[in-house]
């Protein structure tokens, strides 16, 4: 009956495939070369089949070995997983990390820490949201993650404890096509003609800037909830607004975009501030959270240092 397999057997039956044969296969295991020659004679019992052709100098696969080797290869690596997650269990290692990042922070910056992470604890998992202006810092509040990544000092709050991770930089930008892209080609752009055109701002999901707009030069806005979002609506034509460096480097150079140079908007139409990684003072930061801090704080590279992202508009 296949409830008498084994994961010794299993895992033998995937060391002499690996090594290609009994003896590097019984060397590298640590046991005789008899034991794991009668473990895989076991296997093919219960399993009623030939893994292994003998007839030549050298084991091979037979066909049936080859069908069920990626099963047997991915029973282990459950089994392994499950007893590190029961390990890890009873040691403190949270089962899963929840993560808010603020939609300012470039992502491919963050993955470089998580892949750290998943380095030093493979079971964990990790729960990652996007979030605008007060999300994060509300989120991490409510208690439903554990960490989050935030951006400028706008929307601090006393009970968080805050570290400064890297600086990035925002810069006003319009259509290639826009009226306002023309006047920008000439020189400054002035306040009141930026505020008779639509300016296009990110919308808080969260109470935590009611009542207050920062950024905002013009009557006119319209609110989306996204930097792409934003971005696809800027390339447009529709309006103007700031957005993140990073983000449109490529279309400033290939001049899909152009930059608004006014004195509202920061040198060159540029604002600076810092992404911070955020947490609560009340809540110690377990191993897998302090493993995240410590790549971030490590430099992980959320954008080029000398630039500053500023709170979002």
């Amino acid at each position: 009956m296949l409830d008498a397999l084994t994961l010794d057997q299993m895992r033998m039956f995937l060391a002499v495939a690996d090594a290609g044969s009994f003896r590097l296969a019984s060397m590298r295991l640590g046991r005789a070369q008899s034991a794991v020659s009668h473990a895989i004679a076991n296997l093919e019992t219960e399993l009623k089949t030939v893994l292994f052709d003998r007839s030549t100098r050298r084991p091979t696969l037979t066909s049936d070995g080859r069908a069920l080797l990626d099963d047997c290869r991915s029973l282990v690596l459950r089994a392994d997983l499950l007893r590190a997650k029961a390990q890890g269990m009873g040691s403190g290692i949270e089962i899963e990390l929840a993560l808010m990042v603020d939609t300012l922070v470039p992502l491919p910056a963050v993955g470089r820490a998580l892949e750290a992470l998943h380095a030093t604890y493979p079971t964990v998992g990790v729960r990652l949201q996007i979030g605008t202006l007060g999300e994060p810092i509300d989120c991490l509040l409510q208690g439903t993650v554990d960490l989050a990544i935030t951006v400028g000092e706008d929307l601090r709050d006393s009970r968080l404890e805050f570290d400064s991770l890297a600086p990035l930089s925002m810069a006003a930008v319009v259509g290639a096509g826009h009226a306002l892209a023309l006047i920008a080609k000439k020189g400054r752009v002035s306040t009141p003609e930026l505020a008779d055109h639509i300016q296009i701002v990110l919308m808080d999901p969260s109470p935590r800037s009611h009542g207050r707009d920062y950024g905002v030069l013009s009557q006119r806005k319209w609110r989306v909830g996204s930097q792409e979002a934003k971005l696809a609506l800027i390339r447009a034509g529709i309006g103007w607004g700031r957005l993140p460096l990073w983000l449109i480097e490529q279309d400033l150079v290939e001049e899909r975009l152009v930059q608004l140079s006014a004195a509202a908007l920061g040198e060159n139409g540029t604002t600076k501030s810092w992404v911070y990684l955020a947490r609560r003072l009340d809540k110690p930061l377990l191993p897998a959270a302090r493993c995240l801090r410590s790549a971030l704080l490590a430099g992980a590279g959320l954008g080029n240092p000398a630039d500053a992202v500023p709170a979002a508009d």
